[in-house]
């Protein structure tokens, strides 16, 4: 079974700890705490940049958010970082045979339910904002 990106959870991995850290955030650093190569960190900030959720002083100046924690929310990374293709979480194969009364109607009945899971996934990600996930740190 294919998981969804790894993006997501280093995303907020990485917003974190520029929240939390008392020092220059470089991408080093970074790829340090999340224990990965220097060029995923790149990647992902560059998408978390792009999404205006921070940026990066050139040099090793480090990087810091353009917005307050309790302004950004999971599904804002999640949206940043781009985990799913075509803004759907899950997919459902095509072509089925239309002369079988499965094959007729799963594509429509399945992408309803799917689109609800998903939709309910979402909403729960709207609710938690960084700052309120930073403080359930130990």
């Amino acid at each position: 079974m294919k998981q969804i990106s790894t993006r997501f959870s280093m995303a907020v991995h990485i917003l974190s700890l520029i929240t939390t850290s008392t020092n220059e955030v470089t991408g080093d650093f970074i790829a340090g705490s999340v224990n990965t190569n220097p060029v995923v960190i790149r990647r992902i900030m560059g998408m978390l940049k792009k999404a205006g959720l921070l940026d990066v002083r050139p040099g090793v100046g480090g990087a810091f958010l353009l917005k307050a924690p309790e302004d950004i929310t999971l599904l804002d990374i999640y949206h940043a970082v781009h985990v799913i293709e075509g803004n759907r979480l899950f997919g459902v194969h095509q072509d089925s045979n239309v002369r079988c009364q499965v094959g007729r109607n799963i594509e429509s009945i399945l992408q309803f339910e799917l689109n609800e899971a998903q939709s309910a996934m979402e909403q729960r990600l709207a609710q938690t904002t960084l700052s309120k996930l930073i403080a359930r740190f130990e």
